[in-house]
């Protein structure tokens, strides 16, 4: 609960604004980037209540404490990976081909949402507060409505339900051609991807369930893998365009639109499979090895209780 609860400032980078220009070739794409006022004041702010918050809790115990070296570099590693995703020509570039806009997608769900989860934002927001916000925060976070509702959420089985339903939900064609229409609905698209793959890597990496999420997070990286990369099976085999929107774009990036469709599919079938399956193995050899702590353990215990 304490590692990703205000992601708020964050979030706020996922709003999505009208793009001032589409890039028609490679000469267009790297002139166009995305630069709302929103997105970059969004990540400026992030960044430096992240880097304030571990100013004072090293100067008030020492280094490393609380939120370690890695853990600071994953967010910085998160907070590159919204700034690609959200600013850089890649952006724009979603609005002509689905392909780039797959990638961004998965850029959201895949590499920036587990790097927040791992660099304990929470912890670093908390300590960016004056003392009295920061015991008013930490005690309304621990209300019991408060957390039996993160419980909840972060739940293994309903964190995996959510993001499974948000994947495919926005993936039905008038649904996923409204985000290029509205700015609201491109928003919302991006918000419910990147709010649901932070609940479902929280639940996995992150959860306060210890041994037992090992297992569970073995399972639902591998039906997560067998889900999303069935939904890229469908893209990629069909004959039928399933977004016509980008019909009038593809020509002059030299691709046919059934091209660019497949090659999202692609993108989201096998380097997306990729990640999740060896996070999945990651995953799997953390229980061996608590299995093994353990056994180990209750030899101890045995032996002692014969001594």
């Amino acid at each position: 609960m304490r590692q990703m609860k205000p992601l708020i400032v964050l979030l706020f980078a996922v709003s999505v604004s009208a793009h001032e220009g589409k890039p028609h070739n490679f000469n267009d794409l790297w002139r166009t980037w995305s630069f709302d006022p929103l997105i970059i004041a969004s990540l400026l702010i992030s960044g430096a209540v992240y880097f304030w918050g571990i100013r004072n809790l090293w100067r008030a115990s020492e280094k490393g404490s609380g939120i370690s070296f890695w853990e600071m570099m994953a967010f910085v590693g998160g907070w590159i990976s919204l700034f690609i995703a959200l600013v850089s020509p890649l952006h724009p570039w979603g609005e002509v081909l689905f392909s780039a806009h797959m990638t961004q997608h998965e850029i959201l769900m895949l590499v920036a949402a587990p790097l927040f989860v791992l660099s304990r934002p929470f912890v670093a927001t908390l300590w960016a507060m004056p003392r009295t916000w920061r015991k008013t925060t930490n005690g309304f976070v621990r209300t019991k409505s408060v957390q039996t509702t993160w419980h909840f959420l972060t739940n293994p089985f309903a964190s995996w339900l959510i993001h499974a339903i948000a994947l495919w939900t926005w993936h039905i064609p008038f649904l996923f051609q409204a985000t290029l229409k509205s700015d609201v609905v491109h928003t919302l698209q991006h918000a419910s991807f990147f709010l649901s793959a932070l609940l479902f890597w929280y639940a996995i990496m992150a959860s306060p369930r210890g041994f037992v999420s090992y297992g569970a997070g073995v399972l639902y990286l591998f039906t997560t893998s067998v889900h999303s990369g069935l939904l890229g099976v469908f893209l990629t085999l069909t004959s039928k365009v399933w977004y016509p929107v980008y019909e009038k774009s593809t020509a002059s990036w030299g691709l046919t639109p059934i091209e660019d469709q497949q090659l999202g599919g692609l993108i989201m079938w096998i380097p997306a499979g990729i990640v999740y399956i060896v996070a999945g193995l990651l995953m799997f050899a953390g229980w061996l090895r608590e299995s093994e702590k353990r056994v180990l353990l209750q030899e101890k215990k045995m032996l002692s209780s014969e001594i």
